[in-house]
């Protein structure tokens, strides 16, 4: 057994009892790593304690009411949900790109903590941390495999422009709201492993 198939056997056996309402927040920029390592978390999970919510284009309706969007989506009891992406949309990937007003950033950097201070959920949120060099890399791998081209698409062609800009915003959400550990992804076998480790600690 390797280390990575005994943290997730680790994190099976913490889901077989009562741990209430766990909501596990993964972000980064794009192509960092969060779908994959969702993958490798549920892998030995019953799926009766675990729900995954992917990101989506959200309607007019949705940007509207963000956080209560956003508050239907909550964990229930002795339930994780894994979050490609969540409400931190809005002040990362919607800011960035201006897809959010400034109106709608500034309100949701003051009300969010509270928001989430509010809910009878655990909060559990991890930036999945890439150099610029490796996010080109995985950019271009992306671009040209027949496997993962399908992923590929105009975002991901504009990331690079915006790379310092989201720095200054991630160091902004993680450094005003709680709860964050910033993984190193560069090496995402090692990435997953460091996160799940922390995961499994922190539970």
């Amino acid at each position: 057994m390797n280390e990575l198939e005994f943290q997730q056997i680790r994190l099976n056996e913490k889901v077989k009892g009562d741990f209430g309402k766990i909501a596990v927040i993964l972000e980064g920029r794009d192509t960092a790593g969060k779908t994959g390592t969702i993958r490798e978390l549920t892998h030995y999970l019953p799926t009766s304690k675990y729900s995954i919510h992917l990101s989506s284009k959200p309607s007019p309706s949705t940007m509207k009411h963000w956080l209560r969007f956003w508050g239907k989506k909550m964990p229930t009891n002795n339930q994780i949900i894994f979050y490609d992406r969540s409400w931190y949309s809005r002040a990362l990937v919607q800011e960035v790109n201006r897809w959010c007003s400034r109106k709608q950033y500034d309100s949701f950097m003051r009300n969010v903590q509270r928001w989430e201070d509010s809910r009878d959920v655990q909060f559990i949120k991890f930036w999945l941390s890439i150099s610029e060099d490796t996010q080109r890399a995985l950019i271009e791998k992306r671009k040209s495999s027949p496997l993962t081209d399908w992923k590929f698409s105009p975002n991901d062609e504009r990331a690079l422009s915006y790379f310092d800009q989201m720095t200054l915003l991630k160091e902004k959400v993680i450094t005003t709201t709680k709860n964050w550990h910033v993984i190193d992804y560069n090496d995402k076998q090692q990435g997953r492993l460091d996160l799940i480790t922390r995961l499994n600690d922190i539970l």
